[in-house]
């Protein structure tokens, strides 16, 4: 039986391993770009006009194309019908293109005081560069979940899943610490832009090679299967799709999943402008404090992930995520708690916080969905998850240019307007109690159901 186990590629830590390194750089690539004009919301105001509206409008635009035409669940079906190879490679072209665009709009003068749709072309044309990125990187982000319950299942998917999260994040930290000194040294703030550009070909480049070892894979199942008396793997159906959403347990996934990151990715956006207008860090250094949190959850992914595969408790994680999430941002919007350490510290938790959540939330979809469907619940998954992506920006906003705006200074001959994060930082808490709420159901609809989310995931 060993002799026969072993045929399997994925039974081989070396094998499984590696291939998890390759889909990583696909994806640290990916999320690098999706953060790096997060500290540059000043540079943009100066450089090329763009005020808070346009800014929030540009972001959200990350959202257009997955939530109005639905291109994230097409890419769903599409991967659940042709498989990881097909879709993860289509996914990197698709992301190699709208970063192509958002670079050629924010760095060209041909778009120069022209307007489109009602907004300057300038923004409009990025913003459209952003929206085919995000088809891109989030149907790789379905598709590298995919992969790794492939290679992973019966073994360390968590840890698996924890790792690879902490690669990509290592782009969002890098993008959060590194774009605006890049931009300011090179005197233009379309540079960073142009390095995602070519970190994406390169990901790109991963992903083919990575190509090689899952067409292997598939041959050692294959291989495996011929002398065993295995039911043929079902095939994915569009009827499928109602069954998933009749589901309790991936509803309550779905939407602890989109409130919580709308209280961590739209803070991302603007948490470099906060450490400037609440916690006076210089603007050069702003954008070091919000990088803490990439880290944090490059940290500590890993282990709460290890420790879901070897222990359980995922509905568990899940909740005392939501809890610290609730208490970080209700003390960013305390008026008085103003210092830079506080600040530090107030990250720091929130990164741990970052970190609970997706370490169990991910793993435990394959433990409520069939295989055969994966594809489509994730990405319902993420097009949910993207109405908060696309709305949360937007929202801030919108609400900074409303009822923030504390005053103007003129700096280095141009206008900059200061905000008061104290209602952002309220609205990020709202969203942190609905999440916990979710977390709370799952739980209940775990012990209703069996689904096993507060068991180990390696199966001895």
């Amino acid at each position: 039986m060993t002799e026969k186990i072993q045929r399997i590629l994925r039974d081989s830590k070396a094998a499984r391993w590696t291939a998890l390194i390759f889909v990583s750089i696909t994806m640290f690539a990916g999320y690098y770009l999706a953060d790096v004009m997060a500290p540059l919301q000043g540079m943009l105001q100066k450089e090329l006009g763009w005020n808070a509206n346009e800014y929030g409008f540009f972001t959200s635009a990350y959202g257009w194309f997955n939530v109005f035409l639905f291109f994230l669940i097409i890419g769903g079906i599409i991967l659940d019908k042709m498989g990881v190879r097909f879709t993860g490679m289509m996914s990197a072209i698709i992301m190699v293109g709208g970063t192509a665009i958002k670079y050629w709009a924010i760095s060209t003068h041909a778009l120069d005081n022209s307007m489109l749709f009602g907004w300057h072309a300038q923004v409009m044309v990025a913003a459209l560069g952003y929206a085919i990125f995000g088809v891109g990187v989030e149907v790789a982000g379905i598709t590298v979940s995919k992969v790794i319950v492939k290679w992973f299942k019966g073994h360390e998917m968590a840890l698996a899943m924890g790792l690879q999260l902490a690669v990509a994040r290592m782009g969002t930290a890098l993008a959060l610490s590194t774009s605006l000194p890049i931009a300011m040294a090179t005197g233009h703030v379309s540079t960073p832009v142009l390095l995602c550009l070519i970190m994406l070909c390169i990901g790109t480049l991963s992903y083919f090679v990575y190509m090689f070892r899952d067409k292997k894979l598939d041959a050692s199942i294959k291989a495996y299967n011929i002398d065993q008396d295995v039911a043929p793997e079902e095939e994915f159906k569009l009827r499928d799709i109602l069954t998933i959403l009749k589901n309790k347990g991936w509803w309550y996934i779905a939407l602890l999943c989109v409130l919580f990151y709308s209280a961590v990715f739209p803070f991302l956006k603007y948490a470099t402008s906060l450490m400037v207008n609440k916690f006076g860090v210089d603007p050069y250094w702003a954008g070091l404090l919000p990088g803490l949190l990439p880290f944090g959850n490059i940290f500590f992914t890993p282990i709460f992930g290890s420790i879901y595969d070897r222990k359980g408790k995922g509905a568990t994680i899940m909740i005392i995520g939501a809890i610290i999430l609730i208490v970080v941002h209700a003390l960013f919007a305390v008026p008085l708690l103003n210092h830079w350490i506080m600040a530090f510290v107030l990250i720091f938790a929130l990164g741990v916080g970052f970190s609970l959540v997706p370490s169990a939330m991910w793993p435990s979809v394959p433990k409520i969905i069939p295989e055969h469907q994966l594809g489509t619940a994730y990405s319902l998954i993420f097009w949910v998850q993207n109405w908060g992506l696309m709305g949360v920006p937007y929202l801030i906003g919108w609400v900074l240019d409303k009822y923030c705006i504390n005053g103007t200074s003129v700096v280095d001959g141009q206008t900059v307007t200061s905000y008061n994060y104290t209602l952002p930082m309220l609205i990020f808490m709202g969203f942190g109690v609905l999440a916990l709420i979710f977390a709370f159901l799952l739980k209940i609809e775990d012990r209703k159901k069996g689904y096993g989310l507060e068991l180990p995931n390696i199966q001895k």
